[in-house]
């Protein structure tokens, strides 16, 4: 059953409330509850369900977007809040993260992280607004980035050894190859806008 009607402009356009766009939503009302896990349950078992709640929204990040194309169930308001939602899950668990752990290193990762998101998204902004944003599209190197981003701070957040295997360490140096692959991507996007970039205002 398609969920699309016919707008003022004769396209197609997406009912709001179809799954991917739930699943969005319910990322992004997870948010509040990671912050609540990770501050207000003096319990042992917090962290680990902290790191549960946040690769539980990671894992609805690949869903919505599986749906999406398998159901025809796209929309305007679900391709503007699927980045966002990524977005905003990723640098709260950054800073809830840094807040616990204020290592240099680990505040410098999370500046990269986040400064990244916000070069790319400005820049995929004004690729939009002279009719480029094709050419700085999501890449296959930026899904690797958001997986592995995911994976090391869903180990950073769970803190606690498990079997003998140091998760927290492995969490630090899955999220170093993140910060790594997050510079590489961002440097691949701005050579593929640098043709624009560079252009003249008066073009």
């Amino acid at each position: 059953m398609s969920t699309s009607t016919q707008g003022s402009n004769g396209r197609p356009v997406g009912s709001h409330w179809n799954l991917p766009n739930t699943l969005t939503w319910l990322r992004i009302l997870m948010i509040p509850a990671i912050v609540l896990l990770f501050y207000l349950l003096p319990y042992p078992w917090a962290d680990p369900a902290t790191c549960a709640a946040f690769a539980l929204a990671g894992i609805t990040d690949t869903l919505d977007g599986y749906y999406a194309r398998k159901l025809g169930q796209t929309s305007r308001l679900g391709a503007f809040l699927d980045p966002v939602a990524d977005k905003l899950i990723v640098a709260a668990a950054l800073i809830l993260i840094v807040s616990r752990d204020p290592r240099w290193f680990v505040a410098i990762a999370a500046i990269v992280i986040i400064g990244r998101e916000i070069a790319i998204s400005a820049l995929r902004e004004w690729m939009a607004e002279i009719g480029a944003r094709a050419k700085v599209k999501v890449s296959l190197l930026g899904k690797y980035k958001t997986i592995m981003q995911i994976v090391g701070l869903s180990f950073l957040l769970f803190r606690q050894s498990l079997f003998g295997i140091p998760v927290y360490q492995l969490g630090l140096g899955l999220t170093a190859v993140a910060v790594v692959l997050t510079l590489w991507s961002m440097i691949a996007y701005l050579r593929l806008a640098w043709p624009e970039l560079r252009g003249s205002s008066s073009d």
